[in-house]
């Protein structure tokens, strides 16, 4: 009689060995190949949509934004209190936009906290200047990432990583940024990145390389951060140590580093600073580009192209209009512009990457 040995497998030794999980950033290596891949199949006219981020006045999805989305002329969509509604209102216009991108749309939201919150019924309750420890920001943020996700928005473009706490000196960011110096700050936003991240919404850091030493909203006029700011950027180099996917740059004028380009156009800030010296490897985008920050200089369009020179990969239109000057633009230079093109086909990669990291 032959026995039979139940669970009998033979030698351990002889079974073949697990493959180790992937790390965080061979996963993100894993994406960036894939995007430059993907990259390639896009026609130039859809490389030059994926830098490109669309907005509307409407409470639903206007009928250019879903001819934009099918034709891949925008990456996404930033969305406002105008747009939106309750829960069940939120979830069918992000359904809408996904189904006209085929389920490839960036939808973006400014949700800092407190009175900043574009989706009203989401956290964090409390503004970043009270939102206290860490491990309390960490919770606030991924409580908020679960609701935004919750209702498809998958962009964060928070936290305020800037530094407010000038020493007496008013800023701009106070009430807007986490308290504290620069330590208590980077903490914070590391903190932050975190809470969103484990539900699956990208963070944006911002605004690069900081606007606490300005006493002016680059939204309502020109402003210039002077002397140094090494201490400005030790949040967001605790930022991209944490991985940041984005980080949005600012529109004021730092003479110390760039005495001619605000920051959004500069080449020394955005691909010397912020790239090379900093090694940030995701997505940059630009502040909105209808800032009077930007237009005291030039048009929209002209600003736009100068940001794309600079090392931008997103430019954030604001306005509902904006796109019909910005797109052709951008296309133009593209097309007569080999340099130019290459840029567009790097930046086109970084966003294809973005999104594959949050839409599979």
């Amino acid at each position: 009689m032959v026995g039979i040995v139940i669970g009998a497998a033979g030698d351990p030794d002889d079974e073949p060995e697990q493959e180790p999980a992937a790390t965080p950033a061979e996963r993100e290596a894993a994406r960036g190949r894939e995007a430059r891949e993907a990259v390639d199949r896009l026609s130039l006219r859809r490389q030059v949509g994926q830098l490109v981020i669309s907005s509307f006045d409407e409470a639903t999805r206007p009928d250019y934004i879903r001819r934009r989305l099918q034709a891949g002329e925008t990456a996404g969509v930033i969305l406002f209190g105008r747009n939106g509604g309750d829960a069940a209102h939120w979830r069918q216009l992000t359904r809408s936009i996904q189904d006209a991108a085929r389920g490839r749309a960036l939808v973006m939201v400014d949700q800092e906290g407190g009175d900043i919150r574009t989706v009203s019924f989401a956290g964090p309750a409390a503004g970043q200047a009270s939102q206290g420890a860490p491990e309390q920001v960490e919770a606030a943020a991924r409580d908020a990432a679960r609701q935004l996700r919750g209702v498809g928005v998958n962009v964060n473009l928070a936290p305020v990583a800037d530094v407010a706490d000038r020493g007496g000196v008013p800023s701009v960011m106070d009430g807007r940024a986490f308290a504290g110096g620069p330590d208590e700050v980077a903490a914070a936003t590391r903190a932050s990145i975190r809470g969103m991240r484990s539900a699956r919404v990208a963070a944006t850091a911002k605004h690069f390389p900081g606007l606490g030493g300005s006493q002016i909203n680059t939204d309502d006029a020109p402003a210039t951060v002077e002397g140094e700011i090494d201490t400005d950027l030790v949040p967001f180099e605790a930022a991209i140590a944490e991985r940041v996917p984005l980080v949005m740059l600012s529109h004021a004028l730092y003479p110390a580093l760039d005495a001619d380009a605000i920051a959004s156009q500069s080449r020394a800030i955005t691909s010397g600073l912020l790239r090379e010296q900093l090694g940030f490897e995701g997505v940059v985008v630009t502040d909105s580009m209808e800032a009077q920050a930007v237009l005291a200089r030039s048009g929209v369009a002209d600003a736009s192209v100068r940001a794309v020179r600079a090392g931008a990969d997103l430019v954030l239109l604001t306005g509902s209009a904006s796109w019909n000057e910005v797109f052709p633009r951008l296309l133009e230079e593209a097309q007569a512009d080999p340099g130019f093109r290459a840029r567009v086909r790097a930046s086109a990669s970084r966003v294809l990457a973005l999104k594959r990291s949050l839409l599979g």
